[in-house]
């Protein structure tokens, strides 16, 4: 077997593939990271949280880069409890409707100053 074979193997194990997941980017302080925390923020909008990486993917040495991978292909809400949460986070592959929220504020406003 060649080592790349080998390498993908366990690869593909520890992260099977699922078309409903979403991948966010989470970045904060080693001081304010919290493995528990995250999953309740992820746990408090029904979702599952199927992943949980530390990532070297970070130039700052003093904050932490995570990846999560959870259960739901929408990761606007995800995205917003982990804000409430005291987290940033972005999301890499899935669905955010957070650019379709914005839209639809500026249009609203646009209409409340046309009256």
């Amino acid at each position: 077997m060649a080592p790349n074979s080998k390498k993908n193997d366990v690869i593909e194990r520890l992260f099977p593939k699922n078309n409903d997941s979403a991948t966010l980017r989470v970045v904060c302080p080693r001081t304010e990271y919290s493995a528990s925390r995250i999953a309740h923020a992820v746990e408090d909008c029904d979702a599952h949280l199927l992943n949980l990486n530390i990532t070297a993917d970070t130039p700052d040495p003093d904050c932490v880069a995570v990846e999560l991978r959870v259960s739901i292909r929408n990761a606007a809400a995800v995205e917003r409890s982990l804000s409430r949460y005291g987290y940033y986070a972005e999301v890499i592959d899935g669905d955010s409707d957070s650019d379709a929220v914005s839209a639809q504020a500026v249009t609203a406003l646009q209409r409340f100053l046309e009256i």
